[in-house]
Formats: C-alpha cells, sequence, structure tokens
C-alpha cells in the first residue's frame, strides 16, 4: 500500500501515534495531503540525519507536554532577525500585517466575543487551526478547553464513539466507557476540521447535537448536555459539497453563522519577510545556532515563491534551511530546488546568481552548463518529478541523482 493507505490504516488502530512521512522534493503536495489526514510533519529527500533527528524530538516533545494556548509571551528573546523585529521566544503565533491578514484579524475580533459558529476556509497549512485558537483565545470561553479534531483522521466506523462518546460493551472493542471530544470540550470550543470528510449518517447526529445542545453515547439511551461553541474548518466550498450531495444542506446553514476565509500566502506578500524572521528565530533557538537573517537572493526566491505548503511549507524549509547552515546569513545553497528552480523558470523570472552561472571557462564547462539549464528546465516541466524528468532526459533515476548531488556539490544550485 501506498503511504496515505498506511496512515490511514494505522488511525484505525491507534489514532494517537504520530506519523512522520518521509517525501521527495516533488511530492510536497501529496506531503501536505497526507498532513491533512493527520501525518505529524514531513521531512524531504536526500535524508540528513540531524533533521531526522529535529523532527523526532520535535514531535515527542509537542506530544509530551500540550502547547500553552494562552499565547502570554516573555521577555526573553533572541537577537534582532533579519527584518529587524524580535520576538518573545515563547510567542507561538504570528498575525501577520499585511491587508489580507489584517482585514482578517478584524473578522476575527469582531466575531469572538459571540457565540455564534463559525466556518473557516481556507487551503491546507494555511492556518485554520491557529485562527479557531485565537478566536477561542479572545471568547469568554477562553478559560475552558480548546478542543481540536481532525475529521480526516477519523475512520467511519470510530467518527461518532470519537465525537460523542460510548459506553463500555457497545461495540467490539469497547472495553470501558469513553468521553466524546463534546464532552472533553465542555464549556469551551470544539474545532471541527475537514468536516466535510464526516460520514453523512454522523453528520445527521451531529446536527441534532447543534440544534438541541444533548447528545447520547455510542450504546447508551440517555440524553447528556452539552455547553460547546463549534469552529469548523474546510478546504473546500461547503456550500459546493451540500449541492453534491457531500454535506448535509441543514447542518451547513447551521454551521454557517458566519465564516472567515483565511487567504494563502501567496496572497500575503507582504507578511513573508515577517514570518521569514519569525520562523528563523524559532529554529535557531531550537538549534542552539547563531542565524542572523538571510541574504537579498533568499528573500527574492521567497517572495516569488508559490508556497503550495503555505505557512506549513514555509516554516519547514527555514527549519531545513537553518538546519543545514553552519551559521551566519541563510544563503540559497540550502535552499531547496523546487523553490529555486520556481524561481528561474517563474513567469516573470528571477535572476538571481545561483539562477546563471559565471561564464563558462572552457567548453567541458559550458556543457556542464547546458546541461544543467537542461536538467532544470525539465524539471520545472514535470513540476519535479524526478521519475518524469529522468524519463524525459533519457536517462536513468539514479544518473538524474547523481547529476543532482554533482551540481549542488559545486554550488550550481
Amino acid at each position: 500500500m501506498d503511504g496515505r493507505k498506511v496512515l490511514e490504516e494505522l488511525r484505525k488502530i491507534d489514532t494517537t501515534v504520530v506519523v512522520i512521512i518521509i517525501t521527495g522534493y516533488s511530492d510536497v503536495k501529496m506531503a501536505v495531503e497526507v498532513m491533512r489526514m493527520g501525518a505529524y510533519d514531513y521531512i524531504t529527500k536526500p535524508l540528513i540525519p540531524e533533521e531526522v533527528i529535529s523532527v523526532i524530538n520535535k514531535s515527542l516533545n509537542e506530544t509530551n507536554s500540550p502547547p500553552d494556548y494562552t499565547g502570554s509571551p516573555d521577555n526573553t528573546t533572541q537577537p534582532l532577525n533579519a527584518v529587524g523585529k524580535t520576538f518573545a521566544l515563547n510567542e507561538e503565533y504570528l498575525a501577520g500585517t499585511s491587508d489580507y491578514a489584517t482585514e482578517m484579524y478584524k473578522q476575527v475580533a469582531l466575531i469572538a466575543p459571540t457565540n455564534f459558529s463559525v466556518i473557516l476556509y481556507g487551503e491546507s497549512g494555511t492556518g485554520k487551526e491557529v485562527i479557531a485558537k485565537t478566536i477561542h483565545q479572545s471568547s469568554n470561553r477562553k478559560d475552558k478547553p480548546f478542543v481540536a479534531v481532525d475529521c480526516g483522521t477519523i475512520s467511519r466506523e470510530l467518527a461518532a464513539s470519537e465525537l460523542f462518546g460510548h459506553i463500555k460493551g457497545s461495540f467490539t472493542g469497547a472495553i470501558a466507557d469513553k468521553e466524546g471530544f463534546f464532552e472533553v470540550a465542555d464549556g469551551g470550543t470544539l474545532f471541527l476540521d475537514e468536516v466535510s470528510n464526516l460520514p453523512l449518517d454522523v453528520q445527521t447526529t451531529l446536527l441534532r447535537v447543534i440544534q438541541e445542545r444533548k447528545f447520547k453515547r455510542v450504546g447508551s439511551s440517555k440524553d447528556m448536555s452539552t455547553d460547546v461553541r463549534v469552529i469548523v474548518a474546510s478546504n473546500e466550498n461547503l456550500q459546493e459539497a451540500y449541492r453534491k450531495a457531500k454535506f448535509r444542506e441543514d447542518l451547513y446553514h447551521s454551521f454557517n453563522e458566519f465564516s472567515i476565509t483565511i487567504p494563502p500566502l501567496r496572497q500575503r506578500k507582504d507578511d513573508i519577510k515577517l514570518f521569514a524572521g519569525f520562523f528563523l528565530q524559532k529554529v535557531a533557538a531550537e538549534l542552539n545556532k547563531q542565524l542572523d537573517g538571510f541574504d537579498d537572493e533568499v528573500m527574492d526566491l521567497f517572495l516569488n515563491y508559490e508556497w503550495p505548503g503555505n505557512l506549513r511549507e514555509f516554516k519547514n524549509v527555514i527549519r531545513r534551511a537553518g538546519l543545514l547552515s553552519a551559521g551566519g546569513k541563510i544563503t540559497t545553497n540550502v535552499l531547496p530546488w523546487e523553490i529555486i528552480g520556481g524561481a528561474v523558470y517563474h513567469a516573470e523570472p528571477v535572476v538571481t546568481q545561483a539562477a546563471i552561472a559565471a561564464p563558462p571557462k572552457d567548453l567541458k564547462d559550458a556543457a556542464s552548463q547546458a546541461e544543467y539549464l537542461a536538467i532544470m528546465n525539465v524539471l520545472k516541466e514535470v513540476k519535479f518529478n524526478k521519475t518524469k524528468a529522468a524519463a524525459r532526459l533519457n536517462i536513468d533515476r539514479k544518473t538524474l541523482y547523481n547529476k543532482i548531488r554533482y551540481y549542488e556539490e559545486n554550488n550550481a544550485i
């Protein structure tokens, strides 16, 4: 089975297991999809032992110590970062100052004090859970639980049990009574991410809970009251989903008391420098390494890349760059191919030293430059799928990897 199927089957056995995906650069979009299904993080090939250890340690720390959602900063800061702003080390999130971000947070401030249900729309990696937590922390429920549920990771068979709980003996494997997420979140906020993935029969039960504020555990005939604010998120339009009979229309209208669209990173160019400094300061503290910002070339590449994985991808790129860097400023030689290549062959090419080789010294050097450009051009055309690129170039995959490694080692990319 493929990675997605493995993850799906693991979730049926244990919903708490931490999964880290290993992927090629060409498969970043797939990695984002798998993370939407519940993977903790992804690591791109070629593997670097220090990066693997760093991600594993980070996952262990986060799963053993629940994150502090209060967002209250202390006075401990790192040195001023590349964009001229210092952040408290325990600041968990950054809001951004672009027009898109400003407008979004105005809506958050407007809706947070109410008890309205909210639908959050946004692509994978845009920070839907962060916005949900921000709404919770700005509400009268901030001292009560915030419970986040990724509906894409719950199996069809266990969805009702996970949400509403069950009593002992109600089904095979129910060896004890169990609280559901609605009980755990009582008095607080329940965030249902990718809510359209819930089975239709569970949607029917959920509608009753939203309307009557009562539910039954699986296998029980006793009604239980709940006082929970529900925030849901989806990367597809729920109006379209109910028109296609994938989502209940009445449930959609129950949730749709207010909606907020979270813009993708490519529409928030004014926030990129701010987030770059924020993420870099975090990784510098994590690795205990002196990192002094970014070369202008690197920032140009960041500004011209499309960021299909949004803030999650951006954070991972900077963590990897910080790990690979010897210290000082982050340079282009520690960036992944899809970012450099994406800039080189962008519709409006970015001219960088990394993109244009020095004048050839001899015929052999000229041939190497031509080969490098040919490889980059083909990789861009096939969206960095190395198998397709090798076939297009009429070489085997191993030869292509060797050539990529050669150009990396000789600073051609």
